[in-house]
């Protein structure tokens, strides 16, 4: 066959707006949080508290994601973990989310069904149920996902309770998507652990309700890097933080690749960003609950120290930097 005899790919452009919105969403399972699920103005979503916990973040093509490092079904999915990890530290239950799509006429619907697997994979993890949105043209692929959580008559744990003599701990992964972007920004592809972790975080969702549960006084979602975002708890709790390094897990295999590419894993794990493990702090040694690791402590001062010194160096990630 020859080449001008194929049939091009169909595209959102062929599909139409409303065709492609039922495209994403029929024979989809909703969990019981969804009263009322997409297909009207608005959803409907349990807020058993009558408090909702909301969060939103944009990924755009080129500057979150690249499509020839990821695949959609990958993208897709880091564009749900990287919303609810925010309504996860929290202290909130993941309890809908609404997606806003934007991407060009030309885009594939098959590689909208591979995204939106992937949105619907992801949500599944965290059992939350896709309950509305919208899609426009645009001349690139931009994914918008607001967060909705349920505090389930918990108090919101803020960035802001932080007190002098409480104990910093993490629950999740740290520098495996750093060591993931270092890894394909070199241009290889493996190992596929390291590079799985920058193209699709998987945020340790429970573990924000379990902190509140246990008392946390502040939390944060590790989104820019352990230091730059302790910074907004100190800064927000009017306290000072030090991490101890020798509290820090350095995974062996970010060790080995850190040496194939002569960089320091100790560099990944402080400043690295995008594996949205959850950073809090609590009242005591006691108090910090199973599957959280203590990594620091809270004092007097201002500022996020390293071994008691000023790190040197950028401390995560910036926009416009």
């Amino acid at each position: 066959m020859r080449p001008e005899d194929r049939e091009a790919p169909e595209t959102v452009a062929d599909l139409g707006e409303f065709n492609l919105i039922r495209r994403v969403t029929s024979g989809r399972t909703q969990p019981a949080a969804t009263l009322l699920g997409p297909g009207d103005d608005a959803a409907v979503v349990v807020a058993s508290d009558g408090r909702v916990v909301a969060s939103t973040d944009v990924l755009v093509e080129g500057v979150h994601f690249r499509l020839d490092w990821s695949t959609p079904e990958q993208v897709g999915r880091k564009a749900v973990a990287v919303n609810l990890a925010d309504v996860a530290a929290m202290g909130a239950t993941p309890s809908g989310l609404l997606i806003g799509l934007a991407c060009p006429s030309s885009t594939p619907t098959a590689m909208i069904d591979e995204l939106t697997t992937g949105l619907w994979h992801e949500a599944a993890r965290a059992r939350v149920g896709l309950v509305g949105g919208d899609v426009v043209r645009c001349d690139t692929l931009v994914i918008s996902i607001t967060a909705l959580g349920d505090l389930q008559g918990r108090e919101p744990v803020t960035r802001a309770g932080a007190m002098p003599g409480d104990v910093v701990a993490v629950a999740g992964r740290l520098g495996w998507a750093a060591a993931g972007l270092a890894v394909l920004g070199r241009g290889f592809r493996s190992p596929v652990s390291v590079v799985s972790a920058h193209r699709s975080p998987e945020p340790p969702y429970p573990a924000g309700p379990q902190a509140a549960e246990a008392g946390a006084t502040s939390m944060i979602d590790v989104s820019d890097g352990l230091l730059a975002d302790l910074g907004h708890v100190a800064e927000s709790s009017g306290v000072g933080i030090d991490v101890q390094t020798k509290l820090l897990e350095v995974h062996q295999r970010l060790i080995d690749v850190s040496s194939a590419l002569g960089a320091d894993p100790r560099n990944w794990v402080l400043t690295g960003g995008e594996d949205h493990a959850l950073a809090a702090t609590f009242p005591g040694p006691d108090a910090v609950p199973q599957g959280w690791r203590t990594i620091g402590t809270v004092r007097r001062g201002k500022g996020v120290t390293v071994d008691g010194e000023t790190y040197e160096g950028r401390s995560g990630w910036e926009h416009w930097r």
